[in-house]
């Protein structure tokens, strides 16, 4: 990102780039309880104003050098407050435009699932493998490949064992994670939205998603208040004598 903060506190409309990333999880009915796994030490958080994301939000200050080590940190942490069989959602920090209809997909596609999965979507680009000479090594068949996005949704115990036997360094995301144990996680249609903030370009997308979708829900708000206007019934007017 090319700046000293750590990116998920950098400014996104109005906000830092962690509270849009928290507000969808937190203002859903279906999930009881949002943790937030942190860098030991980070002074960022605390100055967050969290007022609009209610009383889900925890920290959990066990934060490990990979992403495999924070969330198996993090489940460690939360282990008294979390059943063996409840689905557990990890999302990325960086992913600031999560809807609510991905979420309302995943639910419904993996609540009788014996695995679980993630969202994810169709690679529609061509894809190239390259040399170390930054050359054409071979044009890759895009068929069945998907790109894997966040949350990802799995059962608690069947998470922290897997991993628990993988290997952190190796594992870039849980679903990774649960395929090492011989399992096939199911893909549930995302969204080209839920993008990953990566690059300083990204946060100028990402701003775009955001205020379109305000705007979108405002003009539907505009819509139902006339639509209830409309159908109050007109009051009866009596003459005076």
């Amino acid at each position: 990102m090319g700046v000293a903060a750590p990116k998920q506190y950098l400014e996104l409309a109005r906000r830092p780039l962690l509270y849009h990333a928290l507000r969808t999880l937190a203002d859903d009915r279906r999930i009881d309880r949002v943790f937030v796994v942190l860098a030991p030490g980070d002074e960022h958080f605390t100055r967050m104003d969290r007022r609009m994301l209610g009383s889900k939000i925890e920290p959990l200050y066990c934060g490990g050098q990979t992403r495999a080590a924070s969330v198996f940190n993090g489940l460690l942490a939360a282990r008294d407050t979390i059943a063996a069989s409840d689905w557990v959602l990890v999302h990325d920090a960086a992913r600031p435009c999560l809807g609510r209809e991905e979420l309302d997909r995943l639910f419904g596609e993996l609540q009788d699932d014996d695995t679980g999965g993630l969202l994810a979507v169709p690679v529609a680009d061509t894809v190239k493998r390259a040399n170390r000479d930054a050359r054409v090594a071979n044009t890759e068949p895009r068929d069945n490949l998907w790109l894997a996005q966040t949350p990802q949704m799995f059962r608690y115990r069947l998470l922290i064992e897997a991993l628990r036997a993988a290997d952190p360094a190796a594992v870039t995301d849980e679903a990774r994670a649960i395929e090492g144990l011989g399992l096939k996680p199911r893909l549930v249609m995302g969204s080209a939205t839920n993008i990953k903030v990566t690059f300083a370009e990204d946060l100028a997308l990402a701003e775009l998603i955001l205020r379109n979708r305000e705007a979108r829900a405002a003009g539907g708000n505009a819509r139902a208040r006339k639509r209830t206007r409309a159908a109050r019934p007109a009051k009866k007017r009596t003459k005076r004598k």
